[in-house]
This record gives C-alpha cells, sequence and structure tokens, in this order.
C-alpha cells in the first residue's frame, strides 16, 4: 500500500512535523512479547504516520506499544462482553482472544488481528468482518465499503501524542 497520499493535518495540539512513531527495534521487540509478525503494510504506516487519527477522524491504528499495553484489559473486556456470537463462521470466541487488537474506530468497532489477517468486531453488529491481509486493505474496506459508514475519500492523517489517548 502506498501510503504517501495520506495528507497530514496537524490539529490545535501540533504542527505538520509532530509526528509521534515507532521504530523498528520497538516493533522487533513488541513482535516478540506478542507472539505476532506484523505484515508490511503495518509496519510501514507506524514508520510513517505513526500514532493519530485516519480519514477525518475516523480509524485510529495502534503502535505496538499501545498494543501490548491494553491486550490484558481489552481481552477481560472481550470475555465479558462477548456478543458476536453471529460471526462465528468468521471467527469464533476463542480465536478473538487469541488475537490482538490494532486499533479502532471513531464508532466504537474494534479492528484485530489474527493469523496475518485483519477482521473488524462491529459495534453496533452481531458479526464480524474479515476485510484482508494488508492493512492497506482494511484501510480501504473500512473508508470505501459503506458497511460501518458511509463511504468517503479524506485520507488526511492527524498526528496526535499518544501520553493523550484514553480508551
Amino acid at each position: 500500500m502506498d501510503f504517501k497520499n495520506y495528507s497530514i493535518v496537524p490539529n490545535m495540539f501540533t504542527s505538520k512535523s509532530d509526528l509521534f512513531l515507532t521504530t523498528i527495534e520497538e516493533i522487533a521487540y513488541y513482535e516478540g512479547l506478542l507472539n505476532v509478525t506484523f505484515e508490511n503494510d503495518y509496519k510501514e504506516y507506524v514508520l510513517t504516520y505513526g500514532n493519530g487519527i485516519l480519514g477525518g477522524t475516523y480509524i485510529r491504528i495502534y503502535l505496538p506499544k499501545r498494543i501490548w499495553e491494553s491486550l490484558l484489559n481489552w481481552k477481560a473486556r472481550i470475555t465479558e462482553y462477548w456478543f458476536w456470537d453471529e460471526g462465528k463462521d468468521v471467527l469464533i470466541k476463542e480465536e478473538v482472544l487469541n488475537s490482538i487488537r490494532i486499533g479502532d474506530t471513531f464508532a466504537g468497532d474494534e479492528i484485530i488481528f489474527l493469523n496475518n489477517a485483519y477482521y473488524i468486531l462491529p459495534r453496533q453488529e452481531e458479526i464480524i468482518f474479515k476485510v484482508g491481509e494488508k492493512l492497506g486493505d482494511l484501510i480501504d474496506w473500512l473508508c470505501s465499503s459503506g458497511t460501518l459508514t458511509e463511504p468517503f475519500k479524506e485520507r488526511n492523517f492527524e498526528p496526535f501524542d499518544p501520553g493523550d489517548w484514553t480508551d
């Protein structure tokens, strides 16, 4: 995926040059902790854009550190509030609990990664969507499919400090 076409839009707290990136070393470190190999689109995205919101406040892709730090709480919440039984043909609860959450949407949809594929756990539906094997596929699906929100062409990226992020 060519992420270079995304426009970086500063917010009131950042300038266009304020990007909150990860490093190759951090990616490798968290791959070991998470027992996962991130695919190349994901690595390119977090190395190029880092922490922020894509698509005019719609998609947040997490840095590896955030994935790790939020993993136990996320799994506890999914265990307690599981309601995606209609998606069992795509993934069952145990498989979701073996995945990692790599992001979310402004609407509260969860983006997970398992066995080299991306999935969406919609906040307002009891089904699960498999949306591709590359982060670019996931982003295109979220922005263009019209399934969870109206399709939009905007691919602006707004950086923000990961220390300002709350779940």
